[in-house]
């Protein structure tokens, strides 16, 4: 199984960054503005890319504050769609601070790594993840 990995050092406090990846607001400012759904599995987070793809669904597994957040995705979709390729892989966030800088290492995992979308959700990940920390910063005093 293949990893996206990208590494981010963002000029924000450690908590803003873990606001942007943990709450509606957050997410949707940088990524699809996600409905929370809280059911008896736990904490949900509903996205609509768009129609070709219909609705990702991502399970929280993991909230370690500040530190860690991990998502799974338990939805299906088209093989004709990106998305396709998502059900069951995780989405990873890590992070940590060096003097200067908060760091973000960003996972997903669990790609068939003979997916023709793996390239393209790669690239895709990393314009969102730029967008995350264009947010962050913009945030920050």
């Amino acid at each position: 199984m293949a990893t996206l990995y990208h590494q981010v050092w963002i000029k924000t406090e450690r908590e803003n960054l873990y606001e942007a990846i943990t709450t509606q607001n957050g997410i949707g400012s940088w990524w699809d503005k996600p409905t929370v759904v809280e059911s008896d599995d736990g904490l949900m987070l509903e996205f609509s890319p768009g129609a070709e793809h219909g609705v990702l669904r991502m399970k929280v597994l993991d909230m370690t504050q500040g530190q860690r957040v991990e998502w799974e995705c338990i939805s299906t979709h088209p093989e004709n769609s990106p998305a396709f390729a998502w059900t069951s892989t995780h989405i990873v966030f890590e992070i940590t601070e060096n003097e200067k800088l908060t760091i973000l290492d960003f996972r997903h995992t669990g790609w068939d790594e003979k997916s023709k979308y793996l390239g393209f959700c790669n690239f895709a990940w990393g314009v969102a993840l730029q967008k995350l920390k264009d947010f962050c910063e913009s945030q920050s005093s």
